[in-house]
């Protein structure tokens, strides 16, 4: 049964730094495309970052480009997200999702398992 649980989030001021931890069970995190995305209140759910499994290519959502650092531990099987320099606008349920396919195609409708969620509030 593939599962993915994240970790990691919380309440941190502006400018401050959180690393979210999604650990994968039921298959290997470097045989898919690995997502994390996010929907804060009242808006639709936003990719932000994307790691590829069949070339390790990454990419980010502009938006966070410069401070957030997607990254994956394959003897853990975890996918992890380094959040620097966080601003109020990062306010929202961060998720690990699990692609259909080897590499990221930009679209929410090819990842077909999803985490629960995990809660980051920026906030003085």
């Amino acid at each position: 049964e593939v599962q993915l649980v994240e970790s990691g989030g919380g309440l941190v001021p502006p400018g401050g730094s959180l690393t979210l931890s999604c650990a994968a069970s039921g298959f290997t995190v470097n045989s898919y495309a690995m997502t994390w995305v996010r929907q804060a209140p009242g808006k639709e759910s936003e990719w932000i970052a994307a790691i590829n499994s069949i070339d390790d290519k990454i990419t980010y959502l502009d938006s966070v480009k410069g401070r957030f650092t997607i990254s994956r531990d394959n003897t853990k099987n975890t996918l992890d997200l380094q959040m620097n320099s966080l601003k109020p606008g990062d306010t929202a349920v961060y998720y690990c999702a699990k692609d259909v396919e080897e590499y990221f195609s930009g679209r929410l409708t090819t990842l077909d398992y999803w985490g629960r969620g995990t809660q980051v509030t920026v906030s003085s």
